[in-house]
């Protein structure tokens, strides 16, 4: 299964939920792929810490070498490298990937992502974190993808861009990807004391939109867990915010 974080919104947690939720897929003994498909690298940063040795291949060597026809003899699993974590793997984000994005669109490599997961085979779960656009990155990895994941965090702004996010969606599951489908909406930064968080996830719901019902609170924890480069389940297995995910995740699975 290939899952794709997404919003066009920035800072509503695509890179902790990314992470956090291939974490779950590897303690639970699937070889599981995490990729990083913004530039800024925040998940990559998150999996392997920014003070770590930087990893020989990265995603802006896939994406180059897409382009250089007699170098295509990688296979995707030749970009990957390990993380601390057993289990879990990494396909990192590359400053470089930036400059690239406007040759790689006119060169139209917008399926290469997806032929190469294809081709490979070797992981159980994939979880594909994206930039706060839809940009070249971002489309490749809904392409890539079997279902999206969309991050939603209470705010008022999050809920006006919802429509315009289903219709991305719809839009590329036409053009691009027939079997792409919303799996759900992920309530981030939820705030049970306060009225408004709950009067908008019941207005989502009142919609039809497929609103998961594990929610995910607002917590130090998560700064916590992103300075420390560890995902919830290795740093606090007890803590409330990591049981969210492990609840989100069992949902996930159903």
């Amino acid at each position: 299964m290939r899952r794709v974080v997404f919003n066009q919104k920035g800072g509503v947690g695509k890179s902790t939920i990314t992470v956090n939720l291939a974490a779950l897929s590897a303690q639970e003994g699937k070889r599981t792929l995490v990729v990083d498909l913004d530039p800024q690298g925040n998940a990559s940063q998150y999996v392997l810490g920014s003070g770590r040795r930087q990893p020989p291949w990265t995603l802006a060597d896939f994406f180059q070498d897409t382009l250089k026809f007699s170098l295509r003899r990688k296979s995707v699993s030749d970009y990957v490298c390990p993380t601390p974590f057993p289990g879990l793997h990494l396909l990192p984000a590359h400053p470089d990937m930036a400059e690239m994005a406007g040759k790689l669109e006119a060169k139209y490599k917008i399926y290469k992502l997806r032929e190469a997961l294809d081709a490979s085979g070797d992981f159980d779960a994939v979880f594909m974190d994206t930039p706060p656009a839809l940009s070249f990155y971002t489309l490749s990895a809904l392409i890539a993808a079997d279902t999206c994941l969309i991050p939603f965090d209470c705010d008022e702004f999050s809920k006006r861009a919802i429509t315009g996010l289903m219709s991305a969606v719809h839009e590329i599951r036409e053009d691009h990807n027939a079997t792409l489908v919303v799996e759900g909406i992920i309530v981030n930064q939820y705030q049970s004391r306060a009225n408004l968080p709950k009067k908008m996830v019941d207005e989502l719901k009142a919609e039809g939109l497929p609103v998961f019902g594990s929610v995910l609170s607002s917590s130090v924890k998560i700064r916590e867990s992103h300075e420390k480069s560890l995902p919830l389940i290795h740093m606090d297995p007890n803590h409330k915010m990591t049981q969210e995910f492990v609840a989100l995740y069992r949902e996930l699975l159903r």
